[in-house]
């Protein structure tokens, strides 16, 4: 099993060394990419040093089974074809691919048997937000179709990225020593003791595009016509993002029902005590795995809502770890080239 990692020196890069090595996944041979800047950098990995190498129109992958991709979707798209010319899956982490019809977008407590049908061998990564948000709607969907959810995001700098969470420590560093931000380039606004309610551009119907991510990849990951209205929100937490979220579902469900279901679902943390002030944050669960959920209630505005509270470390669950779990899932079923 030879695995490569195109965009090893980034955040989600380095995430995804760390969770190869946790997991003990079965590889027996490791190959890093990275850009011009990068080439060169030097990482170990199970005790043995790995150089990354330039990413170039090459027989590189040649060898290689299984792709984990995260250095944007420019660069996934231009080397896609070379990627997988010789059979290699590639898992990417870039919005280049999600919507293709020919391209299963896949988190793997959901859908993970989609994985299986990937014409192009390429396998989408969700967006962050939405990969935490199915893992929990899927085991409620469960009990009774939902209909429509309404999200409040409330996304840290990770989100965007390594530098992003540098600068958001330049920031909070300037305001200490100078008692002005000088330094914005990553988010439009300044985000130390702010909130930007805006993350990526804006489309035409005044919707972000990571709300219409969401609108459009929970559809298409659920199989279903669920309908999403969510307002994306950068807040000055540097790591795991948290969402506040309004479902309606078809038959009355329980909040008991609901907290049950949960407790059963893979990849869920049910931590909801909120009369003695217990509920996930983001303090919390940065570094873990699991997507924590909390201050489940019934929606006062609606017969047939209820609402909750989740948290989950958006570099991990968000990213690196839904691929590497799509990769061990393709591994368990023997789904690889020969």
């Amino acid at each position: 099993m030879k695995v490569a990692i195109v965009g090893a020196s980034g955040a989600v890069g380095q995430e995804l060394l760390s969770i190869l090595a946790e997991r003990n996944f079965p590889l027996d041979d490791l190959v890093l990419f990275g850009s011009s800047r990068s080439a060169g950098t030097k990482y170990n990995f199970r005790g043995k040093e790995y150089e990354v190498k330039l990413l170039q129109h090459n027989d590189d992958f040649k060898d290689v089974d299984i792709a984990l991709t995260s250095a944007g979707g420019g660069t996934s798209l231009e080397f896609a074809e070379t990627i997988t010319k010789y059979g290699a899956v590639m898992i990417d982490n870039s919005s280049a691919f999600r919507m293709d019809e020919d391209v299963p977008l896949v988190v793997p407590e959901v859908n993970a048997e989609d994985a299986l049908n990937r014409p192009r061998n390429i396998i989408a990564n969700p967006n962050c937000t939405t990969i935490m948000m199915v893992v929990v709607l899927k085991p409620i969907d469960q009990l009774s179709h939902i209909r429509k959810v309404h999200i409040a995001s409330y996304q840290s700098a990770s989100g965007a990225g390594a530098a992003a969470m540098e600068e958001l420590k330049q920031q909070y560093k300037e305001l200490v020593e100078d008692g002005k931000v000088s330094t914005i380039n990553k988010f439009p606004h300044q985000l130390a003791y702010n909130v930007i309610p805006q993350i990526d551009k804006m489309t035409p119907n005044d919707y972000t595009k990571e709300e219409m991510k969401m609108f459009n990849e929970t559809q298409k990951i659920m199989h279903s016509d669920i309908r999403t209205s969510a307002t994306c929100v950068r807040v000055s937490s540097l790591r795991s993002h948290s969402e506040s979220v309004w479902f309606e579902t078809e038959q009355p469900v329980s909040v008991e029902a609901i907290r049950e279901a949960l407790q059963k679902a893979p990849g869920v943390s049910v931590v909801d005590d909120p009369q003695n002030y217990v509920y996930p944050m983001p303090l919390e669960s940065a570094g873990k795995d699991d997507v924590y959920v909390g201050r489940i209630r019934k929606d006062l505005a609606d017969d047939l809502g209820n609402t909750l509270w989740l948290t989950g470390d958006q570099i991990r669950k968000g990213a690196a770890l839904n691929a590497v779990q799509i990769a061990e899932y393709l591994v368990k079923k023997g789904d690889l080239k020969k």
